[in-house]
């Protein structure tokens, strides 16, 4: 398909995660965000009146906040990934898995929170923590 070449909104947004040969949608997503950071390293010397850097390290880090549903696989293999081995892959389509970008890398579960409340839906909210690059590919 071709990419998006006009803004988009993102009711159709897809998050899918597991294992690098097998990923489960996750159900009832509200919301999700992605971070992507370069560290820096100072390479200033005498005589200089600015200071000069150099791009070192990059990572990505995120969450995904959800209406809690425990009969979703995605949903139970996100809850199921604190404290695993080894890391898991996580797959974000911003605008849904028919147009725009695909963003996807292995990630570990940092946490996992349900919220409930008398007058309000049970929720639940996840962040992750990439181990490795983000790798982003048009849909």
């Amino acid at each position: 398909m071709a990419a998006n070449i006009a803004t988009y909104t993102g009711e159709q947004g897809t998050v899918e995660f597991g294992t690098s040969s097998s990923q489960s949608v996750v159900a009832s997503v509200r919301s999700f965000t992605i971070d992507q950071e370069t560290a820096t390293i100072e390479d200033t010397v005498m005589g200089l009146s600015s200071r000069t850097y150099k791009p070192s390290l990059s990572q990505f880090s995120g969450s995904a906040d959800v209406y809690f549903r425990d009969d979703n696989t995605g949903q139970t293999d996100l809850f199921n990934a604190i404290g695993a081995d080894t890391a898991s892959t996580i797959n974000l389509y911003p605008s849904g898995t028919g147009t725009g970008i695909k963003l996807s890398g292995s990630v570990i579960i940092t946490g996992h929170s349900i919220t409930s409340s008398f007058d309000g839906m049970v929720e639940a909210s996840i962040t992750f923590q990439g181990t490795g690059a983000l790798v982003r590919t048009t849909v």
